[in-house]
């Protein structure tokens, strides 16, 4: 009988010490997230570890391309997928089994919670973690908030405005049951051809480093709240200054720039807390950043301290073998990425067979698959999905879309359009004109929304010919269509609008780029649509020159994700705006700037350069960039980094120094006043810049250090006041260390980066 006894308790301790059936530590929301990653990890098989790592779009994305796309069209597509001889259903099959983690591309509230209620059937009912590319709102995904692209946002120089909206918009991701953002993308932007200028915020490292650092927080706020996400800082790095401009291209940059140029804002984002982070396509000085463990390992992981997530971009790790070379087949390429810092695949079917083969072949250590499960897992828990793990479809729509995040969307709207030229003509009078033509590829067109976004419902983006009916009223206007394709104008429309524009009191016309993604094919600017010059596509300058000839006032609007050249409506028109993407309310902010009802504020976060041929133009160049100036056309640029204009005047005065000479370590406090001399109210972006005038390795003519948005009623004066802190102050010295050199520092503070609008001040760094 007790030998009986004794088999059975052996048989039941046997049996509990099976995955699955012992008491479920992973499951108690009471225990400690590292106990319940434990307890969770020592269940899994291989496989669903294997599992955990790999990331599928979603199926309905795989229905719908199964049908549009060949198998040869999806070779070279990077944004839409399927999987040849795996349809949805196998993928589906794959999520009860627990051997996917994560979904990308999953677009409806409905469709997530399918698939989660799929991984709710697997063996230990791990949930799946959603990802979107929720760039400037959850704009991906159809009827959602959409806001100001990246550049936009940067331009208005409003870190406080770049936290609301991505705390926002982790509430609408969340409503949708989505929980991880590719976003902030922190890559400083120095080449106009690339596509991606607009998803960036823009081309200096500070005002990247800043606006990166409040979207970070602003995703993730209290991820125990349910209302935040998962930020994820990219592209590490590099992929901003390609050789020739297109996306993926190489990188080949000194250790210097990359330090100096490119790591701060990325170093920033992990400081404050980003829990994931993606690598860039391209090849860095040789190296692919997808298998570069200088990057990931030595300098993210041991240097900087990061202990996030790391997710591979589109098939890159693929590319490993495929585009770049250095691997011979996709297993060794899978090899390569997960030793080098990789924790997540995204996306494809061979990677759970391949890994697993290489961790029984004993190349990969499984405790290094353990490392990367850990991380997910933890993310997971710290998300509440084990206890959440679907959203409610009544609740959703009423965070959602809400009033207060389309005020948020209006607002951030109207101050990210620049207004670069104003020869007396803005703003306009709704009384003085009787008849107003509006023409141009962008005037009618949800093409407003910007890159990385879905169609939205007519009824929640305001055009900006709507914009313009809107206040003054449709009698008024006559538009002439140009179709939305710039590259397939029609020669009788530009000739139609040429006719009107003779009959009309007034003429606008809205220009730029097309980036709309339903259209992936015909886009000209976004993602993956890179230029080889920065000029207006098709009849678009000839339709401006044809509007102008008409001898009317003509108001010439942008709207781009890119800077680009237009030398001669510059020289010719007497009213120019950049709107960039302003998104679903643009309509409304660009003629309420356009009539006077918004005193415009926004400034340039990149530099126009007149032509293709003056890139690289940046404002934070080198001494010796133009020593030797260009012949025939000038230097400098069409428009300096941080410019812009108002309808009213500022006018910079007193500039005090607190000190004039100051030991390393120690601060200067900066004083001036700003005074509004016009007679409207508007609000003046001040900046501050410092030059290190000799220094043991060149420095840039001049950085920006500081910022400040400053509101002023007509007449009023106020005193502004910066500090120059220590980190304000360092360079890298020989070994790549921070320093402060002795010697003299300029500080220079003004209205934009151009030298006459600066007011100067020096004080000295004293051993």
């Amino acid at each position: 009988m007790k030998i009986k006894y004794f088999i059975l308790i052996v048989s039941i301790m046997a049996i509990c010490s099976c995955g699955g059936t012992s008491k479920e530590i992973y499951k108690d929301p009471n225990v400690p997230v590292g106990k319940r990653v434990e307890d969770l990890l020592k269940r899994m098989t291989l496989e669903e570890k294997v599992g955990q790592m790999n990331q599928f779009v979603g199926v309905e994305h795989i229905k719908a391309n199964e049908k549009s796309l060949t198998e040869d069209q999806l070779k070279t597509n990077t944004a839409l997928a399927f999987y040849p001889g795996f349809p949805a259903p196998v993928i589906e099959k794959w999520t009860e089994e627990g051997l996917i983690g994560s979904f990308l591309h999953v677009l409806t509230i409905e469709e997530a919670n399918y698939l989660q209620s799929l991984a709710m059937k697997s063996r230990l009912q791990i949930p799946i973690l959603f990802g979107i590319d929720a760039i400037h709102g959850n704009a991906n995904a159809p009827d959602n908030t959409v806001y100001p692209t990246n550049i936009g946002l940067a331009s208005s120089f409003d870190t406080a405005m770049a936290y609301k909206i991505a705390r926002q918009t982790a509430k609408e991701m969340r409503a949708m049951n989505m929980h991880w953002t590719f976003n902030p993308n922190v890559e400083v932007a120095r080449d106009p051809r690339w596509g991606r200028v607009g998803e960036t915020y823009g081309e200096d490292p500070y005002l990247v480093t800043m606006m990166g650092i409040q979207s970070v927080k602003g995703y993730q706020g209290d991820l125990s709240n349910y209302d935040g996400v998962l930020a994820c800082i990219k592209h590490f790095v590099g992929g901003s200054q390609p050789v020739n401009g297109t996306n993926g291209s190489p990188a080949d940059l000194s250790e210097r720039t990359v330090r100096e140029v490119f790591f701060p804002p990325f170093k920033a984002g992990v400081d404050a807390g980003a829990l994931t982070l993606m690598p860039s396509h391209n090849e860095l000085n040789g190296m692919p950043c997808h298998a570069n463990s200088w990057l990931l390992t030595a300098v993210l992981e041991k240097e900087w301290g990061f202990e996030g997530l790391v997710i591979s971009d589109w098939m890159d790790i693929e590319h490993l073998y495929d585009v770049h070379g250095i691997a011979p087949d996709i297993k060794e390429s899978f090899y390569q990425s997960i030793m080098a810092g990789v924790d997540m695949h995204m996306h494809g079917i061979h990677w759970n067979e391949y890994v697993c083969e290489l961790v029984r072949e004993g190349r990969i250590p499984e405790s290094r698959i353990d490392k990367s499960v850990r991380k997910i897992l933890t993310l997971k828990f710290r998300l509440g999905l084990f206890e959440k793990p679907y959203a409610d479809i009544k609740e959703s729509m009423q965070i959602r879309l809400c009033k207060e995040h389309r005020a948020t969307a209006l607002e951030a709207a109207r101050n990210s359009v620049v207004l670069l030229k104003n020869n007396g003509l803005l703003p306009l009078s709704a009384d003085k004109y009787k008849r107003i033509m509006v023409t141009g590829i962008n005037a009618d067109d949800m093409n407003i929304l910007g890159d990385w976004s879905a169609p939205q419902k007519p009824e929640n983006v305001t055009t900006i010919l709507e914009g313009i009916r809107n206040i003054t009223g449709d009698r008024k206007i006559t538009f002439v269509d140009q179709g939305w394709d710039p590259r397939n104008m029609d020669p009788a429309k530009v000739q139609e609008a040429e006719r009107e524009a003779r009959r009309s009191d007034l003429n606008i016309v809205v220009a730029g780029e097309y980036m709309v993604r339903a259209r992936w094919t015909e886009r000209t600017g976004g993602e993956d649509t890179d230029r080889s010059d920065n000029q207006l596509v098709g009849l678009q300058e000839e339709l401006i020159k044809r509007v102008a000839a008409s001898g009317k006032p003509t108001v010439l609007i942008f709207i781009t994700g890119r800077p680009l050249a237009f030398e001669w409506a510059e020289e010719n028109l007497p009213a120019i705006l950049n709107a960039w993407e302003p998104g679903m309310c643009g309509g409304d902010a660009i003629a309420e700037i356009l009539f006077g009802k918004v005193n415009p504020s926004a400034k340039l976060a990149v530099t126009i350069p007149r032509s293709t041929g003056q890139i690289q133009m940046i404002y934070n160049h080198k001494p010796s960039q133009y020593f030797h100036p260009y012949v025939v056309k000038p230097s400098t640029p069409l428009y300096p980094f941080g410019f812009g204009l108002s309808y009213t005047k500022y006018v910079y005065s007193d500039l005090q120094l607190s000190e004039q000479e100051i030991k390393p370590g120690q601060s200067v406090d900066v004083e001036l006043n700003v005074q509004n001399s016009g007679s409207m109210d508007g609000v003046e972006i001040v900046q501050l810049y410092i030059r290190d005038k000799i220094s043991s390795f060149t420095r840039p003519v001049k950085e920006l250090k500081d910022f400040a948005r400053v509101s002023l009623k007509a007449g009023e004066t106020k005193k502004v006041k910066f500090t120059i802190t220590p980190d304000k102050l360092m360079m890298l010295d020989k070994d790549y260390k921070s320093v402060i050199e002795p010697g003299e520092f300029v500080v220079m503070v003004g209205p934009s980066s151009k030298d006459e609008d600066l007011i100067k001040k020096s004080f000295n760094v004293i051993k």
